[in-house]
């Protein structure tokens, strides 16, 4: 049912890097960036698989902090994203694993980005 959807960033660069490392083993890439002109001066950039659905506009950080939950296609997936978002400078909100509470292949990774939004990697399919 979401196109698309975003959230604002204090530091454009810095979410952009971060973002970039975090979705990478997802299949995501930062795919487009908005010219300057049409956003009036905003920093304004999307990410995605084939086509931007998750974007970054720097500006004034929603509170409270945003949680998005973005697809593996496979456990792997899940884990090398933990890793690489940590890597990347995020904070630990609950490593890899099953999460059975809620559903019985509900596999999923949480990393707090840098401003402090809550971001997962989940993946729905059996081992």
């Amino acid at each position: 049912m979401i196109d698309h959807s975003g959230i604002s960033v204090s530091d454009f660069s810095k979410s952009k890097a971060f973002y970039e490392a975090a979705l990478k083993p997802l299949g995501g890439a930062f795919l487009m960036q908005v010219p300057l002109e049409h956003t009036g001066g905003v920093a304004v950039g999307g990410f995605g698989r084939e086509q931007p659905v998750f974007w970054l506009t720097e500006g004034e950080v929603q509170r409270p902090p945003m949680h998005f939950a973005f697809s593996a296609r496979d456990r792997g997936e899940v884990d090398a994203f933990y890793e690489a978002a940590i890597a990347a400078g995020g904070t630990d909100n609950g490593g890899p694993g099953p999460r059975p509470h809620y559903h019985e292949n509900y596999y999923g990774a949480f990393v707090l980005d840098p401003d402090g939004n809550n971001i997962e990697a989940v993946c729905h399919m059996p081992e």
